[in-house]
């Protein structure tokens, strides 16, 4: 992730001015060329490839643009009282209730938002359901009253939150509802996907170089992932499941777990190859007991390429207890970053692959306190500002999958995970001070059982000690950044080094705060 001094901001600028006037200028070139026909060599060349890109805004951009505004297939809501055990759930866990309400109503003021505004946002949030009129013409009446009379409930919930009346009737404000709002995407050049697959190559040749073998999807699969990926054509090995590939480094230990990672959103494993390697690097008892096994896998529609959807939660978990089955891995330590999170939180959750997770690292997660609108409004609605954002916007938020995949789905309450999700494992949180998406102050208190309404920072200066549910504060990081710094990597590593060491052996239930 880019800082946010001024040489940084103009740098970013002019680099995603350039890139978003690529396509523009190649159209009026081939357009000015029909009329005047290039003689030279140069010219020609110079005329196939803008006609390369119009062709790609043209027959690709424009009709995924429209297909992938299809509407999103919410999975089946809870049942009544899980409902309300999760709306107050989530109530006790909102810090501050005029920001929460503002923030999920993009910054509006009070007096916009009205009763049937929040009947609407608890619609989305708690039911799936969208547009007010539509859905109303769907269901049956009296399964709308008894809905309607559960929303005024969630509402009043809000009042008593907020200690004062919302006013009756609606208000001009508009709320974020990920899965209904539309899927806000800007066309990426062709230029910009070679510069994918070039970079993708170079991590392949360095994950190559530091003993990972690339376990590639099957060859019918190729023609849905551009750019095509040259490392895949060098490897024989091949991944059990169709839509998952992953790197694999043997696990030759004889006394401690292997190392399961799954990445957040980012171009591939690029920004994660160092800290991975370096864990073998750095790993004093390799000599004498062998490697610890590391298996990453990659996820592609996060992974700025043109690919399929996103799995939903049943089909990633079952596609990636294939693999670790595959590998004859019966026990992981498992580390995510970001959005890897999401993942995390599906294989706590799915039995099959529960029992199979020991101590665990979360790097920047996003599914703490997911209630809370700062990572729905920090990645999909924010105006950038500072160079960290506009790198986050042009560079994630609008990539044409990464904005699918949240806004078709990323479905919140399937997401969301909570400290007693933890229990019974040696967790470690690492946070960034200046993460520019998620509120790490307030996660980092929920996550040391300090009241999240209190001035107590105590918890970020605690030693780390690898037992029990810890955090690891970087004040002075960025979303991701700790991956840049070689102190952040060397303590991650160590972390995993002893988690693994420390084999099934996990943390009581008292030790989580």
């Amino acid at each position: 992730m880019i800082g946010t001094s001024t040489p940084q901001y103009l740098f970013i600028r002019t680099c995603i001015l350039g890139l978003r006037a690529v396509t523009p200028l190649t159209i009026f070139y081939s357009a000015y060329s029909i009329a005047d026909p290039p003689a030279s060599t140069a010219g020609k060349l110079l005329l196939a490839w803008c006609g390369l890109e119009t062709a790609f805004w043209l027959l690709v951009f424009l009709p995924r643009k429209r297909a992938l505004q299809a509407d999103a297939v919410h999975p089946p809501p809870l049942d009544h009282d899980d409902r309300k055990d999760l709306f107050w759930r989530c109530w006790d866990k909102i810090p501050n209730p005029e920001y929460f309400l503002s923030r999920w109503f993009l910054g509006a003021k009070a007096h916009e938002i009205r009763r049937e505004n929040v009947k609407d946002f608890y619609r989305w949030a708690l039911l799936n359901r969208g547009d007010d009129t539509q859905d109303r013409a769907r269901v049956d009446a009296d399964v709308w009253k008894a809905e309607d009379e559960e929303l005024e409930g969630y509402v009043d919930g809000v009042q008593t939150l907020l200690g004062r009346n919302i006013e009756p009737g609606r208000g001009s404000a508009t709320g974020l509802r990920l899965t209904v709002d539309s899927v806000k995407m800007l066309h990426r050049p062709f230029l910009w996907y070679m510069i994918v697959g070039l970079v993708d190559t170079l991590t392949s040749v360095y994950l190559g170089c530091n003993g990972f073998h690339l376990h590639r999807t099957p060859i019918r699969t190729w023609p849905y992932l551009f750019p095509l990926r040259l490392s895949a054509l060098f490897t024989r090995k091949r991944s059990p499941v169709p839509d998952l590939s992953y790197w694999y480094r043997p696990h030759t230990s004889k006394t401690r777990l292997p190392i399961l990672f799954i990445h957040g959103i980012s171009m591939g494993l690029y920004s994660y190859a160092r800290c991975l390697a370096e864990i073998s690097q750095h790993d004093p008892r390799s000599p004498e007991d062998g490697d610890v096994g590391i298996l990453a896998i990659e996820l592609m529609p996060v992974s700025f390429r043109i690919t399929g959807a996103m799995l939903d939660r049943d089909e990633v978990c079952r596609q990636i207890n294939i693999i670790l089955e595959r590998h004859g891995l019966d026990k992981v330590v498992l580390a995510s970053h970001s959005y890897g999170s999401v993942i995390t939180t599906h294989l706590l959750r799915t039995p099959a692959t529960a029992k199979k997770i020991g101590p665990m690292l979360l790097i920047d997660p996003v599914t703490f306190l997911l209630h809370l609108p700062d990572v729905a409004y920090n990645f999909t609605a924010r105006h950038p500002r500072g160079a960290n954002e506009h790198q986050l916007y042009y560079f994630a938020s609008t990539d044409m999958m990464v904005a699918h995949t949240l806004a078709r789905h990323f479905f919140w309450a399937q997401n969301i995970l909570w400290k007693d999700d933890l229990r019974g494992r040696d967790v470690t949180v690492s946070l960034g001070g200046r993460d520019l998406i998620v509120d790490t102050d307030t996660v980092g208190k929920y996550i040391a059982g300090v009241d999240m309404r209190s001035e107590n920072n105590s918890w970020k200066d605690g030693e780390w000690s690898g037992s029990g549910l810890e955090t690891l504060w970087w004040p002075t990081c960025d979303h991701a950044q700790v991956f840049e710094r070689a102190e952040g990597r060397r303590a991650l590593g160590r972390c995993l080094l002893k988690y693994a060491e420390r084999g099934s052996a996990g943390a009581e239930d008292e030790d989580l705060p």
